[in-house]
């Protein structure tokens, strides 16, 4: 082995490898076991979140494939609709080529298959780079025949069953890309804003109870008024009772509406009335609809103020009784522009009350970055109500599972009041929606346009159009468990692998995807009984990965941290460029650099994928965000430093030495057997680990043996027997460090799956083993009859020795390196006959020249003192000790026993505790009592014997 440690020698070579010989498909033998990995888009590029669930992803994987399981990680993207289309069109203005509009819907569409077969992997290159065993001969895109084949299919099959339809209903909707969008895709900022108080006068002489003609209503959205319907009063409000059924007349355009009473009001809030505008507001909407009132629309796609409102009943069909005039002042102006000439117009006819400063929460597309409206448009969407309840049963009755528990209540509370789903985005690239239609509008759902023909018996002579709207991208999605498997067939890789074993995601498309994955598997996959398949059996949900402050990262605030970076490297001057670079906004850059500098002067070093992963592994804390620590990635950086220099060792101790693998005489030492029983309680609780998706827990497991038993405690009880033990020792110790080496490598692999790969190849032939990876090697498993109870005691004894004299060496100042004459006092015969047994270990470790045993009655000189349970270790302090020093330690030790002391006495004053504590716990405490009693008097007496010196 080289030297030293470095990840970019080995992880591309090996990671090349693995995929060409095909190491990552499923073995055909086992169980199944299968992830479906959260399809990324097309057009992204590795980023934290990313790192994080796909390395729990790939751990899961390894652990399953290890352990004799059919394992598939499934691989695919997504089209990522309006993002693509996006990145083609700046593409085509970036190079001066004709818009989208001017190429026309098929060559534009080329161009974009184009752009994804030049520029459509970057992701999937990078997730190579991170380790991810996924199979790629398997990779589905959302767009390929067969998943387009099944995105058809089911939605013929829902139109079929009357669960599809298509409505006029209030959208979010992008001005600037002119569709409608997902409530994912609304980012809500806060705005510094205004208020507008507005008179809208009274009809027919009316009056409010305190004699005004008007009433007074307030929008942070004048425009918006032109669509007025009614105005809303709370039924229970005296104010304004006596005024419910009569109209107001609506300034600017003089429409009469009326007064209606609803519950929605708040009558605390504001005058107490409310402006119901139901086509551009969502509660309004619902107002609108429980009162049936006129829907007046009155902008435009490009959200300009229209020459005529169009006006709709509350089922969203045309009303033409409902007269819905624009001013011709108004007719053409933009949204914000018709705001002002409104409030203008409002003011010189005396009917501005007032304007207040008002913090908004105002909602921006998250793509375009312009304000959404809220608009009344024909839209498709899935009546969800019945599939929602047979998916809210699935989690009720544990078929679903998620982890953590409590994510179950944020799933609910979305089911159990949940909408139509509106699936139409008037886009380009997507699913294009498979209805046609004549010249009279009527529709037509089918497969294609043959099969439509066919069965709705047209002939040529009926001219057909294809609906130009697209499919949400959440709707192929969630498809996603069943169609990447070969549905609408039945095919073997359904039957094998479906329903999947785990879903990894975030909370915050528990909603958008995770539940309509559930509802649609289940309303199409059925078991040979009939009986609904769930599409995964438990949901791990993960946490946000946050900055060291706990902000969440963005390219905005400039405190993005790029995995690869992390792996590979990045110089101060690069990594300011890329976080800075294409900015439009200098004080904004000039801010995220002088952050950049402050937070990574000398760049950022190359850590490595293993120290990466195994650092998202260690702050998997379940369910909760995650801050970012560029200290603890530097740390496991140095623990794979530590690793390989321990296996060093042990390579440079065994190769071409008898290792016991052709027999022979074994005589294990005391050590051997420790640490053979310390790997086997490792190996249990990590596989608990694994089970229980406790990542952190695995990790700090992993790290605890590797780092402090096997590495700064075994290694250096084996010298001992290495330089001097008989061969049979020898051959034990040699077998010994072989094994529990290649054990633990295979331990480690699936999260740290390079450097565990690199050293067990050079390790596994020492071992008996012939093999070409530790992939396909499996996973260790818990062997209770290698643990030697007894063996564990003695050594954590002799650890607790030799910790005590190193403690004494460091707390004196005595070199590590003098040689000490300690004296044992209270020797038990249980201690002699450990002291008997490894008397060479202790002087060897302790760097001791004596170990002398005192007479229970014989008092010893004046020295320094460690206790081993009860039995006391003391080096003489003549010639070695600095009295005050020594005196220091003492009483920073007797406070801290007076402290414990207190707090567990604390515990047991405590009427509350003493009484509802488990009996168990209860002694547990009193022991506690007695231990730090028993070790305070020690310590005073100690202290008296100083003093006196």
């Amino acid at each position: 082995m080289d030297t030293k440690f470095n990840p970019s020698n080995i992880e591309q070579a090996l990671y090349q490898a693995w995929e060409e010989k095909g190491y990552f498909k499923p073995a055909g033998q086992g169980d199944a076991y299968c992830i479906m990995i959260p399809p990324p888009n097309v057009t992204g590029s590795l980023h934290m979140g990313h790192a994080f669930q796909q390395t729990i992803m790939d751990a899961l994987t390894r652990y399953k494939r290890m352990d004799g399981h059919n394992a598939l990680w499934q691989m695919g993207t997504d089209h990522a609709g309006i993002a693509t289309q996006m990145v083609v069109e700046r593409k085509l203005a970036a190079e001066g080529q004709p818009d989208r509009h001017q190429l026309g819907r098929e060559k534009f569409i080329d161009k974009v298959w184009q752009w994804k077969e030049e520029s459509g992997g970057t992701i999937t290159r990078q997730m190579r780079r991170l380790g991810n065993s996924l199979d790629w001969t398997r990779e589905r895109f959302t767009m390929d025949d067969g998943l387009s084949n099944a995105v058809k299919e089911v939605f013929v099959r829902l139109y079929q069953d009357d669960l599809i339809y298509r409505g006029k209903r209030l959208v979010n909707w992008d001005p600037k890309l002119q569709t409608a969008i997902s409530d994912l895709e609304v980012e809500n900022k806060e705005k510094q804003g205004s208020i507008w108080h507005l008179r809208y006068p009274l009809a027919d002489g009316a009056v409010t109870k305190d004699g005004k003609n008007y009433l007074v209503v307030a929008t942070t959205r004048p425009e918006t008024m032109l669509g007025d319907t009614a105005v809303a009063v709370n039924p229970a409000d005296e104010r304004y009772q006596a005024l419910v059924g009569k109209e107001i007349i609506l300034p600017l355009v003089n429409r009469r509406i009326p007064i209606i009473a609803d519950d929605y009001v708040d009558q605390e809030f504001g005058t107490g009335c409310v402006k119901i505008t139901p086509a551009h507001d969502f509660n309004d909407y619902d107002v609108g609809k429980r009162n049936n009132l006129p829907m007046v629309n009155v902008l435009s796609p490009t959200a300009e103020v229209v020459a005529q409102g169009e006006v709709y009943y509350a089922d969203g069909t045309a009303n033409n009784e409902f007269s819905a005039d624009i001013p011709a002042d108004l007719q053409g102006l933009d949204r914000f522009a018709a705001r002002k000439a409104i409030v203008e117009q409002f003011e010189a006819a005396e009917l501005l009350e007032k304007i207040e400063p008002h913090t908004n929460k105002t909602p921006y597309g998250d793509r375009s970055g312009v304000v959404i409206e809220p608009y009344l448009t024909d839209q498709w969407y899935v009546r969800v109500e019945q599939m929602a309840k047979t998916a809210t049963e699935a989690v009720e009755n544990g078929d679903i599972q998620f982890v953590p528990k409590q994510y179950e209540n944020m799933y609910f509370s979305w089911m159990r009041d949940i909408q139509d789903w509106c699936i139409s985005r008037q886009l380009w690239w997507g699913h294009r929606i498979p209805a046609w239609y004549d010249e009279q509008g009527q529709v037509y759902v089918g497969r294609d346009e043959a099969e439509v023909r066919k069965q709705y018996q047209l002939d040529d002579t009926v001219a057909l159009k294809q609906d130009d709207d697209v499919l949400d991208t959440w709707f192929s999605s969630a498809l996603w468990t069943f169609s990447t498997l070969g549905w609408p067939d039945n095919t073997e890789d359904l039957k094998t692998f479906h329903p999947t074993d785990v879903l990894v995601t975030g909370f915050d498309i528990i909603f958008f995807w995770v539940a309509r994955m559930i509802m649609m598997t289940m309303h199409f996959i059925k078991d040979e009984n009939g009986k609904p398949q769930v599409p995964f059996k438990t949901v791990y949900v993960t946490g946000l990965i946050r900055d060291d402050e706990g902000n969440k990262m963005s390219k905005s605030k400039g405190n993005v941290i790029d995995p690869l970076d992390m792996i590979d490297g990045i110089s101060l001057d690069d990594l300011i460029e890329k976080r800075t670079g294409n900015m439009m906004q200098p004080k904004l850059a000039a801010k995220i650099e002088k952050r950049t500098r402050k937070e990574f002067a000398d760049g950022i070093e190359a850590h490595g994928t293993d120290a990466l992963r195994f650092t998202l592994a260690a702050l998997a804390s379940t369910g909760r965000d995650i801050n970012w620590d560029m200290k603890r990635l530097e740390g496991y950086r140095n623990f794979c430093n530590k690793l390989w220099n321990a296996s060093r060792y042990v390579l440079m101790n065994t190769e071409g030495q008898d290792c016991g693998q052709d027999g022979g005489e074994l005589d294990y030492s005391l050590a051997d057997k420790w640490i053979l029983g310390r790997l086997q309680q490792t190996v249990q609780s990590v596989r608990g680990h694994f089970d229980q998706y406790r990542f952190d827990l695995l990790a700090q497991n992993l790290y605890e043996f590797t780092w402090n038993q096997f590495c700064d405690w075994y290694l250096e009880l084996t010298k001992p027997v290495l330089n001097s033990g008989s061969e049979a020792q020898q051959r034990a110790t040699r077998k010994t460090l072989v094994t529990v080496l290649e054990t633990l490598l295979r331990l480690m692999h699936p999260v740290m799956p390079f450097i565990s790969e690199e050293i067990w190849l050079k390790v596994a032939p020492l071992a008996g083993v012939n093999a070409s990876t530790i992939m396909l090697q499996p996973f260790p498993s818990f062997q209770a009859d290698k643990i030697d109870e007894s063996a564990i005691a003695d050594v954590e004894w002799l650890k607790t020795f030799i910790l005590g004299v190193r403690n004494i060496r460091g707390e004196m100042n005595i070199s590590p390196n003098k040689p000490l004459s300690v004296l044992v006092k209270n020797v038990s015969t249980s201690d002699q006959n450990i002291l008997d047994q490894n008397d060479s270990f202790l002087r060897s470790l302790a760097k001791l020249d004596d170990i002398k045993v005192l007479a229970d009655d014989q008092k010893g000189p004046a020295s320094a003192t460690a206790y081993v349970g009860d039995m006391a270790i003391l080096i003489p302090m003549a010639g070695l000790i600095d009295k005050d020093a020594e005196l220091a330690r003492l009483k920073k030790a007797i406070d801290k026993n007076e402290k414990d002391l207190q707090r567990v006495a604390g515990k047991l004053k405590n009427e509350k505790f003493v009484n509802n504590a488990p009996a168990a716990v209860l002694q547990k405490e009193k022991d506690k009592q007695a231990e730090f009693e028993q070790a305070l008097n020690k310590l005073k007496q100690q202290y008296d014997e100083i003093s006196a010196l």
